[in-house]
């Protein structure tokens, strides 16, 4: 008889909507805290060469990582932070070219994500513990558990970007350079500066009101709205995990759409943060107003000729996405948007203005990304503020928003080649 885990597990992978799993059974499936311990992964999910454990009591987290390069000790270290909606799995395919080149490579399930146990999925948890301050920590104490006191680089994808950059602008000490893909890096929050003599308003003056970019795509012809906010909402997981195509279609349809199989990504930078400027990107960034993502990526689907096409991202591989994700759901992963949003942990991060990232950097796009361009003059302000050693940019042909999958042998030659010796 299967366990409920089992059952989930199989059902996920089997591609079937989440939304036939009874509620109360999916949710008892959750792994929230680290009194329910997962496995690592079985045999033949990985190459055999590719190691799968737990590490525990790590920032109160039983971690799980993937190594590659481990069966020699005394390696330098390289750190590889995951993006959304991905495990340390999406890092499979340049794991063993980087251990080849005599690193030990390490790819851990980030907080929110995958096989990693001790967080909570309650949407009304205490976001400081998913804020970027908190994921520094993370990322800190897996390594010195591991042993190391200076990593040679930490590399981060979409939202694992920010967290590697963090790491370097904070503990330069420990993370010796950076490698940021997808999302650029524009620097800390601004505190204001010389105001003291400015003159200030009168009793009862007029002040402008904060433009609200929200109203303002939510009243453009369509109605838009941004997916951050979006993933910001109660609804957004169960819109997700439980899509009315199934899950597994769910994801096939994200990845593609983000994908340079995906011919219609031609990205161009903006020329502000405005309503009419961000709704030129794609649904999948500024998504029609009344859909969630589950339907705004299903025109996407690809065919079934364009699926068996895929290698970059085979079905076989998609469904270990897809048996996580129906294990876990979406909201431990969506926590950290929601504290892109909360004032008092954007705050926080004022502590670190005007601190730049002082280590060797890198950034790394697929040519057909969109995320390099959805917050206009992001890639200026980190090339010419926020990275002082901005050592390449580099946006390679032929992939889009997943380009260490779509690309892997040319990710891995730009890391290879950037790491300082």
């Amino acid at each position: 008889m299967l366990s409920r885990r089992e059952f989930v597990l199989s059902a996920a992978a089997a591609g079937l909507s989440s939304a036939i799993i009874p509620q109360r059974l999916a949710h008892a499936a959750i792994v929230r805290t680290d009194n329910d311990k997962l496995s690592p992964y079985g045999k033949g999910i990985l190459p055999s060469t590719i190691r799968s454990r737990m590490i525990s009591n790590v920032n109160g987290l039983d971690v799980h990582v993937l190594e590659a390069g481990f069966e020699v000790a005394g390696r330098p270290a390289i750190l590889l932070l995951h993006g959304f909606p991905e495990p340390a799995y999406s890092w499979r395919k340049v794991m063993l070219p980087l251990a080849a080149a005599g690193y030990h490579v390490i790819a851990p399930d980030r907080r929110g994500y995958g096989r990693t146990t001790g967080w909570d999925d309650a949407y009304d948890v205490d976001l400081g513990l998913f804020g970027v301050l908190n994921m520094v920590t993370d990322a800190l104490a897996l390594v010195t558990a591991l042993g190391y006191r200076r990593v040679s680089t930490v590399v981060g994808h979409d939202f694992g970007a920010p967290v590697a950059a963090w790491c370097s602008l904070i503990r330069p000490d420990v993370f010796r350079s950076v490698v940021m893909m997808s999302a650029p890096f524009p620097g800390p929050p601004t505190l204001p500066f010389n105001t003291a003599d400015q003159a200030q308003p009168t009793h009862g003056s007029e002040r402008q009101p904060a433009v609200n970019i929200d109203d303002q795509l939510a009243a453009l012809d369509p109605p838009r709205k941004y997916y951050m906010r979006y993933f910001t909402t109660p609804g957004a997981n169960a819109n997700m995990q439980s899509a009315a195509q199934g899950l597994h279609a769910f994801l096939r349809a994200y990845f593609h759409y983000k994908s340079a199989d995906w011919k219609q990504n031609q990205p161009f930078a903006l020329k502000a943060r405005t309503a009419e400027e961000l709704s030129k990107l794609p649904t999948y960034y500024v998504m029609n107003l009344g859909e969630g993502m589950a339907e705004t990526v299903a025109p996407e689907m690809p065919s079934a000729k364009q699926i068996a096409a895929c290698k970059w991202l085979t079905e076989e591989e998609l469904r270990v996405y897809s048996a996580e994700y129906g294990r876990t759901g979406f909201q431990g992963a969506l926590q950290a948007y929601r504290c892109n949003f909360d004032s008092k942990l954007t705050a926080e991060l004022q502590l670190f203005s005007n601190r730049t990232i002082d280590v060797p950097a890198c950034f790394i796009a697929g040519k057909n990304d969109w995320g390099p361009y959805q917050t206009p003059g992001a890639i200026d302000a980190m090339r010419n503020n926020a990275c002082t050693r901005m050592l390449g940019i580099h946006m390679v042909d032929g992939a889009g928003h997943w380009v260490q999958q779509e690309q892997p042998n040319k990710v891995t030659e730009l890391i290879a080649q950037f790491i300082p010796t």
